[in-house]
């Protein structure tokens, strides 16, 4: 039995962990060389920094994973800095692409742990060199040792931006203000409901306490009005605070985020069905609680799947892995399974209130000015989908991926990835629709930029 397993992130090394147990050598693939995933990145040979500086109150679980992930290298098919660009269910084939090389891999059973990206509201100056997300603003600090500038200023909503907030404290690096578009407010309402949480939850008010008391300039409830500043560079973030006074903080780097949303293209790809999850205020591919899907041999586990943080991602890759030995007509423990799945419900609804007191803040994006790019590979203004929306009705674009023909929305090289989400509140709002009867754009091979050159990449093109 041939189990591929996509990801070496925390979903990816407890899923591959069960599998070695249970005897199985599987291949493991991931992008980056020497996994950890996005959460738990690991700094490259030589940076020198101590775990409790790179990951805070998370320095035992990266070592645990970073310990356990080293410790199955050696038992698996272990395949590094590989994408797998594209995924055909019928032929149960991978294309992968490493060092310039193709290869076409086959499978019997494959566990999706392909995680999660920022999501990103465009603003006025959002292209400018030196704006990047929050978690391209974290890889920086894990991966290189440093921060994107001398005064950064952090912006949006969710844990990631009080993480990295404590993050950037911990190295030396205070932002000059973390300015988030939830109100205090708002947060304290659903204080008591996520209590639930543990220890998830205290360790992001010590994040919030901590920011405060270094002196941080912190603003709640604010919108972000415009990045500005000269030639290449930034100058300054400009806001409207929660009383509705404008204010303008000098900085030279800005990081975006508001929330998470899942990589989720290969199992597009792989035929999994999609729903619109309310609390997220994102499309997730379907699944049971333990993984599996309604595409055979296909399970997904981890942010990739929905996102739900990195310790349920830990239980949903060891769970996930389980369901396909049982599957496979494995004895599982039976114990096991049952802690993993209580753990997990519990865990999914205190995911759901915190969507619910971070929200993701759609008028926002509603609200872009026409002049804004949205797509900026293909240099799409908000103004054009707004045109696009707004045409007479047979000739309107009524969802996302009409819009995309119209105007190459998500054509270009980050496939909508980054634009999409901001799009779709765009279109909905000239259409007059709710952002879920627009749709989504949907996952097209490659999912990532591959060389051309390759007659494996034409084929699947045409």
């Amino acid at each position: 039995m041939r189990t591929i397993v996509v990801g070496a992130g925390p979903a990816g090394v407890r899923a591959v962990e069960q599998l070695v147990t249970a005897g199985l050598r599987p291949v493991w693939i991931d992008e980056a060389p020497d996994g950890g995933g996005r959460i738990y990145q690991r700094p490259p040979l030589g940076l020198t920094r101590d775990h409790r500086q790179l990951y805070g109150m998370e320095a035992g679980r990266a070592r645990a994973v970073h310990d356990t992930l080293d410790a199955l290298k050696s038992r698996t098919d272990w395949r590094p800095n590989t994408l797998v660009w594209h995924i055909d269910p019928h032929n149960r084939t991978l294309e992968t692409l490493c060092a310039g090389q193709q290869a076409t891999l086959t499978y019997d059973n494959a566990i999706l742990c392909t995680g999660a990206m920022d999501r990103v509201i465009p603003l006025p100056g959002w292209t400018r060199p030196g704006v990047t997300t929050l978690g391209g603003a974290q890889i920086a600090l894990k991966a290189q040792g440093c921060a994107i500038g001398q005064h950064v200023a952090l912006v949006g909503t969710g844990p990631l931006l009080w993480l990295l907030a404590y993050q950037y404290l911990k190295n030396g690096a205070r932002p000059v203000a973390v300015i988030d578009t939830t109100s205090f407010a708002h947060k304290a309402r659903h204080a008591a409901a996520l209590l639930p949480g543990g220890t998830v939850f205290w360790k992001g008010l010590w994040y919030m306490a901590a920011v405060r008391a270094a002196g941080t300039p912190v603003f709640e409830g604010a919108r972000p009005v415009a990045i500005t500043g000269s030639g290449d560079e930034v100058k300054a973030i400009t806001f409207k605070t929660a009383s509705g006074a404008t204010r303008q903080i000098t900085c030279d780097a800005v990081a975006l985020g508001w929330g998470l949303k899942p990589e989720a293209q290969l199992a597009d790809l792989a035929g999994v069905p999609f729903h619109f999850d309310e609390p997220q205020h994102n499309w997730v591919p379907e699944k049971d609680a333990t993984g599996r899907t309604k595409v055979p041999a296909i399970y997904l586990a981890g942010d990739g799947a929905g996102i739900a943080g990195a310790d349920a991602a830990e239980m949903a890759g060891a769970r996930a892995a389980l369901a396909l030995l049982e599957d496979a007509g494995r004895t599982v423990p039976g114990p096991l399974t049952a802690t993993l799945d209580g753990a997990l419900a519990r865990l999914s609804g205190f995911r759901a209130t915190l969507e619910r007191a971070f929200p993701f803040p759609a008028d926002l994006a509603r609200a872009m000015p026409d002049d804004t790019l949205v797509c900026r590979c293909e240099a799409i203004s908000a103004g054009d989908l707004r045109a696009v929306g707004g045409r007479p009705a047979t000739g309107a674009a009524p969802e996302l991926n009409r819009a995309k023909a119209f105007t190459r929305l998500g054509m270009g090289r980050c496939q909508g990835r980054v634009c999409g989400p901001a799009g779709a509140e765009i279109l909905a709002t000239a259409l007059g629709r709710d952002v879920a009867a627009i749709g989504r754009l949907r996952g097209q091979p490659p999912v990532k930029p591959v060389p051309l050159a390759s007659a494996t990449v034409q084929e699947a093109a045409e």
